[in-house]
């Protein structure tokens, strides 16, 4: 194929498929690699030559990915091939991931670092188990784009009521996953049909062929906001200078910015950004660099650079769901090694939350252990403080693999969800203003008790977002229909506060956290009664959030980030207090001119721009049941 002008810069696309046994991953690759001229001249002849010794009329386009003897001779794909190839607008890397349910490790690992993800359906078949656990893989791992390829249409006659009930079986399914961006494109990866070149089999289908959606969606960029800089060795070469030699992981610094270093906390600046090339002002996520600091500190592989003001989760606690790849079961309170970013330390998983079933996405509770190919969510405690953010606002920190130290074994892949709660059902330990010489009454009836009455469980469920993100809209559809079904609710919104019990408080940082405090305190009493809490506050600060998470027993808060772009924002606002706040006749306006800290790993996320009000009390009442708060029928 002729090489693209020079002077077009092309951007990067990975891509993974997935799917069940025999859907055609493998076909498509080579279909894909085939109709856009990638096969050299060589790499034909061999194809050719394989093809016949294996007994096909025609040239079988899967033995391109399936490079194994053992996949060649049993048609199957085992291990994960990676395919490259480009077309005069974009470049793409392919990884073809194995179908079989024992090879799903397999699986996590190809499409770890994939931006789309195309998961195959055969048209004869319908939606198969392994095709939703795919779909929910991708979606773990935080995916942005799918694409659902129903392949084999030649099969059915490519017939569009085929590939309508598959549409609909599939969406049925999606909408309990995190993907928002899906795409349905029916092909034949046999003949060609829809994936390079539009299908005249198929003109009912007017959504462009797969290689079109290939080159049109958006490319994943990495985080370009947390500075994050994993140390992973010190240059010495002699008692003049000493670097620090690493990857940028995400986000970028300059010579003379401020860093502080974990996990000493030690403050100083950055002197220059050294290459292989010479010094640098600047280096973003993905370059390999060595940093100097204007003070001589003391950094050791392992520890991290970090903009003092923007710091990931320092903690020992982890709240991480993992997928186990070892044929031995996971052991609670064994010793592993969790290898993070250049951090390795000694870890122990001291509990499984649930295990989920792919057939249904229910969580088994029950579940003491993962066995292999399986997914859960964990409880780990590490021996010494590791530098994480969650998986799904840096992949780059967010992740982490457990080793068998014994067998120095790869044994499990996870991905952080936050820090982890307290075990203890107790509240946590956090410094409460009192006033002298009271003493705190305990509960004439206690919470269980009241809990036991009213048949559900208790609970505060806090959501914060900029004003006009419609916190207080999605609020009170909840709290009516959780009345509507009989429990016994409140709702704390932050106007409403502000017309009492907060009306002596201005906007400024320490009234804001005054005020958060004080609706936290409200919250806390409400649900030592039993009460299901609704509380809609802006709340801009994550230290002020988390200390109402603190009020409570571990697990009984659930932090809802609700969302909306700045046109719908202002949408919204008929008094005018965005314009107001541009303008400079309203001061302190979070958004504006003040601050909002967006929570970094809220228990749910919802953009109002793209799930109306009744979906998102939908998504929130379905969290509380899985949590298993909510009443039983009589």
């Amino acid at each position: 194929m002729a090489a693209p002008p020079p002077s077009i810069k092309r951007d990067l696309l990975r891509v993974c498929t997935a799917g069940s046994v025999d859907d055609g991953k493998s076909t498509l690759v080579g279909r894909l690699l085939f109709d856009t001229r990638s096969i050299f001249d060589d790499q034909m002849a061999a194809l050719e030559n394989t093809s016949r010794r294996l007994g096909d009329d025609a040239v079988n386009l899967a033995l391109l990915t399936d490079g194994l003897r053992a996949e060649r001779e049993q048609r199957i794909t085992i291990d994960v091939a990676y395919r490259y190839f480009a077309t005069r607008r974009r470049k793409f890397i392919i990884a073809d991931t194995p179908g079989h349910l024992q090879y799903t490790r397999n699986m996590v690992t190809g499409a770890s670092t994939a931006d789309l993800a195309i998961v195959l359906v055969d048209a004869s078949l319908g939606v198969l188990t392994q095709s939703q656990r795919h779909a929910f893989i991708a979606s773990l791992l935080g995916i942005p784009h799918l694409v659902v390829a129903i392949n084999k249409m030649d099969l059915v006659g490519y017939a569009e009521p085929a590939y309508d009930a598959i549409v609909e079986r599939f969406a049925a399914f999606a909408r309990k996953l995190t993907i928002a961006d899906i795409t349905y494109i029916p092909i034949s990866a046999l003949n060609g049909d829809n994936v390079v070149t539009p299908s005249m089999r198929m003109p009912w289908y007017q959504g462009g062929p797969l290689l079109h959606r290939l080159e049109t969606a958006p490319a994943g960029s990495r985080n370009s906001i947390d500075f994050r800089f994993p140390v992973q060795g010190v240059i010495r070469p002699d008692a003049s200078f000493r670097g620090y030699a690493g990857t940028v992981a995400s986000g970028s610094v300059s010579a003379g910015e401020e860093v502080v270093v974990l996990p000493s906390n030690v403050v100083t600046r950055i002197a220059t950004i050294e290459t292989f090339d010479g010094a640098r002002p600047s280096a973003a996520a993905g370059d390999a660099v060595v940093l100097t600091t204007v003070d001589q500190v003391d950094v050791s592989r392992g520890d991290m650079l970090v903009r003092r003001k923007n710091v990931p989760l320092v903690t020992r606690t982890l709240d991480a769901y993992l997928c186990w790849m070892n044929d031995e079961p996971l052991v609670t309170g064994r010793n592993y090694l969790l290898a993070q970013t250049a951090r390795r330390v000694q870890a122990r998983v001291t509990g499984v939350d649930y295990r989920v079933d792919i057939d249904t996405l229910h969580r088994d509770t029950t579940a003491a252990s993962l066995g292999l190919n399986e997914i859960g969510r964990v409880a780990i405690t590490t021996a010494n403080a590791v530098f994480v953010d969650s998986y799904r606002t840096n992949p780059a920190t967010g992740h982490f693999i457990l080793i068998d130290p014994l067998t120095d074994q790869t044994v499990a892949a996870g991905m952080v969800r936050g820090a982890g709660a307290s075990s203890s059902s107790e509240p946590a330990s956090i410094e409460r203003p009192q006033s002298p010489g009271v003493v705190a009454q305990a509960a004439n009836i206690t919470r269980e008790t009241r809990e036991a009455r009213n048949r559900h469980r208790a609970a505060v469920i806090w959501l914060t977002g900029l004003p006009g993100a419609g916190k207080t809209t999605i609020a009170r559809e909840v709290e009516r229909r959780l009345f509507d079904a009989g429990h016994d609710t409140v709702l704390i919104d932050g106007d409403d506060l502000r017309h009492g019990l907060c009306g002596n408080l201005g906007f400024d940082p320490a009234d804001r956290t005054e005020n958060v405090r004080r609706a936290g305190e409200v919250a806390r009493l409400f649900f030592e009664h039993g009460t299901l809490v609704l509380c809609a506050l802006v709340s801009p600060y994550r230290a002020d959030r988390a200390r109402v998470r603190g009020l409570l027993p571990g697990g009984r808060f659930v932090e809802v980030h609700v969302t909306a772009g700045a046109e719908t924002r202002r949408a919204r606002d008929p008094k005018r207090h965005y314009a107001r706040a541009a303008a400079g006749q309203i001061t302190q306006f979070t958004g504006v001119s003040a601050p909002y800290e967006e929570p970094v790993t809220p228990e749910l996320a919802i953009d109002t721009d793209v799930t109306p009000v009744e979906e998102a009390a939908d998504r929130i009442i379905a969290r509380l049941r899985d949590e298993g708060w909510l009443r039983l029928s009589p």
